[in-house]
């Protein structure tokens, strides 16, 4: 089949579903790759004390991982809203959140510390988020002054007090730069260590 005829059926109009669930996964698995790739190469590189070819490994697995999960969790939401429109012959609010909850129990369900990343970083924003909704649909009164300084508090807030008093429950990220932060700011025995190196 030559460009020109593919480009024809891309034009068409024809099986728009199906190739729009095609260029998702298409998708998925770049933006995973763009997003994941140079996270983990700066984060292996200023925190990890490992082997070049391990490092490598262990950058690569997680670029796989992510850009496999989120071209799977894309190419799962949209044949799955494209399913329950076609069954109901119109799309509904509803199927956004079955198709991501179906998506996200088969997808980012499963425990690795990529989807652990995933998921925090979504919870942060729908939270966010939600807030926002609840205003814009009058279930809280719209702030009459800007509340983003006590949203600031709050969270700078919660995180210390969970640091310094229940350091357990934080995920091991957040403890190790909170430690670095907080903790290695105490110690030190030489110059050396006081302003060029933390140990």
């Amino acid at each position: 089949m030559s460009v020109a005829a593919v480009n024809r059926l891309l034009l068409s109009g024809q099986y728009a579903t199906v190739l729009s669930v095609v260029k998702g996964f298409r998708n998925g698995a770049v933006y995973g790759a763009k997003v994941r790739f140079p996270h983990s190469l700066v984060m292996s590189f200023l925190f990890k004390r490992e082997s070049p070819k391990d490092m490598a490994k262990g950058i690569l697995e997680a670029t796989f991982t992510h850009s496999k999960n989120l071209a799977m969790f894309v190419f799962l939401y949209k044949s799955l809203t494209s399913l329950m429109a076609w069954l109901q012959s119109e799309k509904v609010e509803f199927h956004s959140f079955m198709a991501a909850f179906v998506g996200g129990y088969l997808v980012f369900g499963r425990y690795n510390k990529v989807n652990e990343q995933i998921n925090l970083y979504l919870l942060s924003r729908i939270l966010y988020g939600l807030a926002k909704l609840g205003v814009q649909k009058g279930y809280i009164p719209k702030p009459k002054h800007d509340t983003f300084p006590f949203f600031a508090a709050i969270v700078w807030g919660v995180v210390l007090w969970m640091f310094e008093y229940h350091k357990d429950t934080l995920q091991p990220s957040l403890k190790s730069s909170m430690t670095y932060l907080y903790h290695d700011s105490n110690q030190w025995n030489s110059f050396k260590n006081f302003l060029i190196y933390n140990k």
